[in-house]
């Protein structure tokens, strides 16, 4: 069936048809529609099939991408499903929110002429399909093993060792002390990108799948680390970095200014149908309010295109460097600027100004100028630019720092990197305490979900050989 491949020469690309801006700014509804199947099929069929998959190489989890969509192109709908999830623990969450315009669509042989295949929407309709027709079964091992992991964090890396040490007949408790699994996948990004019933069903599916879960259990407060080693034969932390970047500047204890992750976890959990007073009296909800967003990532990108539908009057994203070097993606700037968000790039905080509550933010231009240590052009305040951006709701998106994890664990053996992040051997991913691994954002610093999934995968493979190991040297002795 090769023929039906490398049709990028005679089709253009097409991404799934968006909604409509005015529909997709009065609701929290994935904006994108579904791609209908023989959409999907020619889409896949662009692929070339190139002898060095490029789009692989530059997937964090190499994923074989070339093989799903030649499997797509020719209707094989649930060997794609297979090919996908053999090196993914979660496709459909990766097909809706991974980068795939720095990852593998932006690094597909094609992009130069032809524009890239959709990748990212063909993963997210194979895996779609996959749930709809029933393909995606709970993990179930075909032995069970006596030997029990703790996991703490239910996010990205803590789901992916917990999938995949179930699979191999391990008892599986996983720890967290939110009151839902999912992590920030759950609270910290919004509907429109991600819906929640999409992670809420992989729960509902490990449980199936006897892994325990043990929610609003704080670890070092309701349990503390070394019960969790007494109890367990291994454990894994993946908690992620929690602890939002500030900015000291004049005026930041003004009331109505907020760290994003707050602001975006009470529009969350409002959608979800819970009671935040926070969001009811208003000191977290948008509408009505002229909104300043501080920062250039894609947390930044959530919280102006969630403050669009809450019904701000404005909404204006402030960004120390120009366009082409923001770090978030250009597929949702766009998105943004579509939904009527106002960009001013070159552009810094001074300070915020008003009389108890926030009501402009004072800014200046900035210049781009030569490359730092890093490769990254430094950034310089051009002398009397200031001015001031109205504002009755400033939130602060800069980023994310690891909480104090050996302070909140109780164990100060734990060691840290210079940057408050877990400090792991290279090879094994065991931490300085024995029998305890880590991966995911509380390792590298706060990341994507597809290398938390990474980290969660390779985490499992050695805690799996780190355990089995314990249990060849016990009966080796218990021989003797």
């Amino acid at each position: 069936m090769a023929e039906r491949m490398l049709q990028f020469v005679r089709l253009h690309q097409a991404q799934p048809e968006k909604r409509p801006v005015s529909a997709r700014r009065e609701d929290f509804g994935e904006i994108y529609r579904e791609f209908a199947a023989g959409a999907a099929a020619e889409q896949a069929s662009r692929c070339s099939q190139c002898g060095v998959p490029f789009c692989s190489v530059h997937c964090p989890l190499n994923n074989n991408i070339p093989d799903w969509l030649k499997l797509t192109a020719e209707g094989r709908l649930e060997e794609a499903y297979e090919i996908a999830a053999a090196t993914n623990t979660f496709p459909e969450i990766c097909g809706r929110i991974c980068p795939q315009d720095r990852l593998c669509e932006g690094n597909c042989v094609i992009e130069k002429g032809f524009e890239s295949v959709t990748i990212g929407a063909v993963e997210k309709y194979i895996t779609d399909t996959a749930w709809e027709n029933g393909w995606v079964k709970p993990p179930s091992p075909r032995q069970e093993r006596p030997q029990s992991i703790g996991i703490i964090g239910a996010g990205p890396a803590g789901l992916a060792v917990a999938e995949r040490l179930r699979g191999r007949g391990y008892q599986i408790h996983v720890y967290d002390r939110y009151d839902r699994v999912g992590g920030l996948m759950i609270y910290g990004i919004p509907n429109f990108k991600l819906e929640k019933e999409v992670v809420l069903r992989r729960w509902q599916q490990y449980e199936a799948g006897g892994i325990h879960f043990h929610l609003n259990v704080a670890v070092g407060t309701d349990v503390t680390m070394a019960e969790l080693r007494s109890r367990h034969d291994a454990v894994f932390i993946g908690t992620g970095v929690y602890r939002a970047r500030d900015i000291e500047t004049p005026g930041s204890g003004l009331a109505g200014i907020v760290p994003a992750l707050d602001y975006l976890t009470a529009s969350n959990r409002d959608n979800l149908g819970d009671a935040v007073p926070e969001f009811t009296s208003g000191a977290l909800d948008a509408r009505g309010k002229r909104v300043v967003v501080v920062g250039g990532g894609d947390t930044a990108m959530d919280c102006v295109r969630t403050a669009v539908r809450q019904g701000a009057t404005s909404v204006t994203c402030l960004y120390r460097r120009d366009k082409a070097n923001m770090p978030g993606s250009m597929r949702e700037v766009k998105n943004a600027e579509e939904e009527g968000v106002e960009f001013t790039w070159l552009a810094a905080p001074e300070a915020f100004v008003g009389e108890g509550k926030v009501t402009g933010v004072r800014a200046s231009r900035m210049h781009l100028g030569l490359p730092d240590a890093t490769g990254r052009q430094q950034v310089a305040t051009i002398a009397g630019s200031g001015f001031t951006l109205p504002c009755d709701l400033a939130i602060k998106a800069l980023g994310f720092d690891p909480e104090d994890q050996p302070a909140m664990f109780g164990e100060p053996d734990l060691a840290v990197t210079r940057w408050g992040t877990l400090k792991v051997h290279q090879r094994t991913m065991m931490t300085s305490l024995p029998g305890v691994f880590a991966g995911g954002d509380i390792v590298r610093g706060a990341s994507l979900v597809v290398w938390a999934i990474r980290d969660g995968r390779d985490a499992a493979d050695q805690i799996d050989a780190y355990v089995t190991s314990k249990a060849t040297a016990a009966l080796a002795v218990a021989a003797e």
